[in-house]
């Protein structure tokens, strides 16, 4: 493998890159601010030569600012079950194939004994909108986390709460949350999501958690179905004004038990350039290299890195249980995606130029 050498872009030429799309990847740089139509037209009049001008500036900015780490958070994906009905994903209510399962407390701090015996300092607690997960289990769950691993940060991952319920996580112990708003616009959050979930409601639990103090991760989605790039302009324009300290983007992968079964996957392409624009709007986010996009590719999480992300997720959750986490077909999770073989992962970014590093990181800000 050698991608390094292949990302370089000592092969483009000036004339290969369109003097317009050159110029609003330079103003983005300088600026970290577009408009719209400009957000717009830099997604839609994107070329393989532009990409390889963008990565290289991306790189350049996640360099400066992280040096060639990569850094790792233990992922524990703790249940199966939801409560909602997204029409994209596979544990969606409705969809009465998938394998359901829930971890019990007693579950969850074995897989964080068993991720800090590895070396992890961050353990992210994922899943479903799962009510069986009342907020005083949920508190409890962090809080002995919290005092069982004292140096270890924790990030929850679990969905729309009230106010109410992520303030008592907050001061049970809980530093930060990820929830992905998917989508911005309104219209297209309600094409992909059941009437009772609206694109408000998501945003405004973002804001909610972000006036509580917790460190904040969004994203969305790249090519889902009925996407635009009017639709990724205001994504960015979102994220600019939310500010969050981590964007995990990802490309839409069908589920073959879901209405979107025959919709057309998103495309490492356009993944990739999304991460690039992402390190040059935010230029210390910390920006993933995400299962989705080694799903699509053997060589994703690689060229994920190598257009700006600089973290990773390997899986802490019981063995047993990581195939029934399928959020879409063909989702990894086992071999380098297992937190176990951390020793081949670093191997593989070390090909590139790059290197794991397994801490808290406080001084990341996520």
């Amino acid at each position: 493998m050698n991608l390094l050498k292949q990302n370089k872009p000592e092969n483009i030429t000036p004339a290969e890159i369109p003097e317009r799309t050159r110029e609003l990847v330079d103003k983005l740089e300088l600026t970290r601010s577009l408009t719209r139509d400009e957000w717009t037209e830099l997604i839609r009049e994107r070329s393989p030569a532009l990409a390889e001008y963008l990565f290289e500036k991306a790189r350049k900015i996640r360099i400066r600012h992280y040096g060639h780490a990569v850094y790792i958070r233990g992922l524990i994906e703790i249940t199966s079950y939801c409560r909602n009905d997204c029409l994209y994903c596979g544990i969606r209510r409705s969809n009465a194939n998938a394998q359901r399962y829930r971890l019990t407390k007693e579950d969850i701090m074995s897989c964080c004994e068993h991720g800090y015996q590895l070396g992890f300092r961050t353990f992210v607690l994922q899943g479903g909108e799962d009510s069986w997960y009342t907020d005083e289990r949920m508190a409890d769950i962090v809080s002995s986390i919290h005092t069982s691993w004292p140096d270890c940060a924790i990030t929850l991952s679990l969905g729309e709460r009230s106010r109410e319920s992520y303030q008592l996580l907050f001061e049970a112990g809980a530093d930060r949350y990820l929830l992905r708003h998917e989508t911005f616009d309104s219209r297209h959050y309600s094409s992909l999501h059941p009437p009772e979930l609206t694109a408000r409601h998501r945003q405004k639990c973002l804001w909610d958690l972000k006036e509580i103090g917790y460190q904040v991760g969004t994203g969305f989605m790249v090519g889902s179905p009925f996407q635009t790039p009017e639709n990724l302009a205001d994504d960015m324009l979102f994220l600019k004004e939310l500010d969050p300290q981590m964007v995990g983007i990802g490309p839409f992968i069908p589920h073959h038990d879901t209405p979107f079964a025959d919709q057309p996957a998103g495309t490492m392409e356009l993944t990739l350039f999304m991460l690039g624009l992402i390190r040059l709007l935010l230029p210390k986010v910390l920006l993933p290299s995400t299962t989705a996009l080694g799903t699509i590719s053997p060589e994703g999480r690689e060229k994920g890195i190598l257009a700006g992300a600089n973290v990773v997720m390997p899986n802490l959750s019981p063995p047993a249980v990581r195939e029934k986490y399928l959020l879409y077909d063909n989702k990894i999770c086992t071999g380098d995606e297992a937190a176990e073989s951390l020793k081949n992962l670093d191997s593989r970014m070390r090909s590139i130029g790059y290197h794991i590093k397994v801490d808290r990181g406080d001084s990341l800000n996520f």
